[in-house]
Formats: structure tokens, sequence, C-alpha cells
């Protein structure tokens, strides 16, 4: 079965990223499941979502974990099984993971993903499916999180717009303290395959994504080859 993520710098949901989401399944009117956990179920960020979907050929759905047990009469599991792409999306990564161990939400997304539904999403909805890296979960500074390690490598989102992010990163791997992995400006997105890099998309040819990795005592960063998938208008969410 192939498995299979696109993992992008920013959160902010994009026509290009989530039209290509959609043709990675194969589909031609996939379903597409968006969970907004990281953000706390934010109403703006769902609409959005909505908004966009709305200009693709797809059958949007959300999977919202502020729900109770007289309202919510399907189980997450019966959500996630009937989805073709899920997309997650930025927010508090820590609080996120937390709420979704606590609700077994990353067991049944370890399931979709071994059986073939794409995965994707940016910021926390990136970050949190590699093995871990740098985020502002927390207060006072950036710190480091643990991901569900569906992909063994780090991560780095926002690598071109938040100015600490970067250097964060290079000194995270020096010291050891992150694994080699992969860096996404905010309009790049990087699209994998049984774990390995398949292609890298971006939104315009400023923004790239990278792998980054330490040799000899000094910090690499190798550009992913890959192509421009088209301008898009984007609103922060």
């Amino acid at each position: 079965m192939k498995r299979q993520l696109l993992i992008y710098g920013s959160g902010r949901h994009t026509v290009p990223f989530l039209k290509y989401m959609a043709q990675m399944t194969g589909k031609e009117n996939p379903n597409i499941c968006f969970i907004p956990t990281a953000s706390g179920d934010d109403e703006g960020y769902i609409a959005r979502f909505y908004e966009v979907c709305s200009q693709i050929k797809v059958k949007p759905h959300v999977l919202k974990v502020w729900i109770n047990s007289y309202d919510q009469k399907e189980t997450f599991e019966a959500i996630i099984n009937k989805m073709d792409a899920i997309v997650v999306g930025g927010g508090n990564t820590l609080n996120m993971l937390a709420i979704w161990k606590a609700q077994g939400i990353d067991v049944l997304l370890r399931k979709a993903y071994e059986h073939g539904t794409v995965m994707g999403g940016g910021s926390a909805g990136s970050l949190c499916w590699t093995s871990g890296g740098t985020t502002d979960s927390r207060p006072v500074e950036l710190s480091i999180v643990e991901g569900l390690a569906f992909i063994k490598k780090s991560h780095c989102p926002h690598y071109n717009s938040e100015k600490s992010r970067r250097p964060l990163y290079h000194k995270n791997i020096l010291e050891g303290k992150l694994a080699d992995g992969y860096a996404c400006d905010d309009r790049s997105a990087i699209h994998f395959i049984n774990e390995k890099v398949e292609n890298s998309v971006a939104l315009d040819s400023d923004n790239h994504s990278y792998y980054v990795y330490k040799k000899n005592g000094t910090i690499y960063e190798d550009r992913i080859p890959g192509e421009v998938i088209g301008q898009s208008s984007t609103k922060q969410d």
C-alpha cells in the first residue's frame, strides 16, 4: 500500500496545496477531512477550509474534538476511515498531540496512513508527522516537541518567515537535539511516498524546501528540486 504525505511550511489553506493533495489520492472527487485541533476547532479556520474546497473537486469534511456525546453520533474512527485525504491545520502542536493521544486519534491516523489515506498539513500540521522539531506551543521561547514520526526525520516549518526558526533549527541539529530533517518555507511543500521524497512544490519561485543535515560539524542545506504549482492568495487563519 502506498503511503503518502504532503507537508508545507505555513498552516494557511491554499487552493494549489489542497488540489495537489486531492490529486495524490488518485480519485476524481475524494473525501478530504480537515482536523483543526491545534487551533481549538477555530470556526474561521474551518470556514476558510470550506471556501478553498469550493474551488476544487473534493468532498470536504471536518473532524472536531471539542464535542460532546449527545451531539456527536459518529466516532472519530468512522470519520477517519471514510477519508481519502486528511489535512491538519496550524496552531498549538503540543496541545494538539496531547488531545489526539487522549482520544486515540493518533492511533487512528497511523492506521489510516498505513492503509493509503493521504496525510498532510502545514505548521503544526506538518510538524506532527515527523519525529519532531521546534514549536511555539510553550511560553517564552521556541522549544522542541516530539511528533508522530511517520517520517523519522526532524522538521522546521516557517523556514523563511520567522527569523529565529532557521538558526535554532541548525543549532539543535548541530547539538544532536534534533535529527537531520526537512525544512519548508511558508509557501513550499514536500511530497513523500513511502517516507521518501517524491517531489517538492511551491506556490511561487521565492519559496523552497530543503534537506538540512550535519556533516563534520557543519550544517548543510540541500535545496530539494521542485516545481511551481501556481500562485495563490492566502489568508492567515
